[in-house]
């Protein structure tokens, strides 16, 4: 079945949704999250564009951006590209990490931008990662309140001053938004799967799982399953495919 085309949007902003192959972690540690932003931040100057959001969320990525000169597909073609060929010296593992079609929407409306904000901001709080959305350290939520100069926060604040964002951020939104579906879902919260994953197979991150023999491998699995971690779930933190792991026994 041919790819759908994306729809345009008439204001040029964007909700993003970028997601690991095989929804694997995508960052393992702080330096990760640093490291993508950074990257983030230097192609502003190539690529022209603006960024009024962002969380990074382990395993996929938010970002409400406005095209500049070029066109999504370019900007997550540089970022992205840049991002792996960092990511894989650094675990020293090969091949892609993200899923190669980001999800995108149009935000054309000023009532969906409002939604919209609020949405990538609550999503920490709604995964449980943190009891108050500034404790967040990997999501634009603490830029809006003085902080880093990556995003945009000059655009948002003419429209909702300071005091009144604060407000409409922390009151919850339960409008969709474009993100993992429903059956993606996942019986364990990821911070629970992953410390099962440390303490059953000794791998600090993804890469190492990887690098487990065969056999060493599927006993973990195996066991990892019989903990109650979801075959998807599995393959999202330890990057092993999906059908390896349905066939451990």
């Amino acid at each position: 079945m041919p790819r759908q085309a994306r729809k345009k949007s008439e204001s040029g902003i964007y909700h993003i949704m970028l997601r690991g192959i095989n929804r694997q972690q995508i960052f393992e540690d702080a330096e990760d999250c640093f490291k993508f932003l950074e990257i983030l931040k230097e192609y502003k100057a190539v690529s022209e564009y603006s960024i009024y959001a962002y969380c990074l969320m382990g395993n996929h990525i938010h970002l409400l951006l406005k095209e500049g000169a070029e066109s999504l597909e370019q900007i997550f073609k540089r970022v992205c590209g840049k991002f792996v060929y960092w990511y894989n010296a650094k675990y020293q593992r090969s091949g892609h990490l993200f899923q190669d079609r980001f999800k995108s929407e149009p935000v054309d409306t000023q009532e969906y931008l409002q939604t919209v904000i609020c949405y990538i901001h609550q999503n920490p709080l709604k995964a449980k990662m943190c009891k108050r959305i500034p404790d967040y350290a990997y999501s634009s939520y603490a830029e809006y309140l003085g902080g880093n100069d990556l995003v945009d926060t000059a655009y948002i604040l003419d429209i909702w001053p300071l005091d009144e964002f604060v407000v409409l951020n922390e009151a919850i939104v339960e409008a969709y938004c474009l993100d993992i579906t429903e059956n993606e879902k996942i019986r364990l919260t990821d911070e629970q799967a992953r410390t099962l994953m440390q303490k059953i197979s000794k791998c600090e991150s993804a890469a190492q799982f990887q690098s487990l023999d065969t056999s060493t491998r599927d006993k973990c699995l195996k066991k990892l399953r019989e903990k109650g971690v979801s075959i998807r779930q599995l393959s999202r933190l330890t990057g092993i495919s999906i059908g390896l792991v349905r066939k451990v026994d």
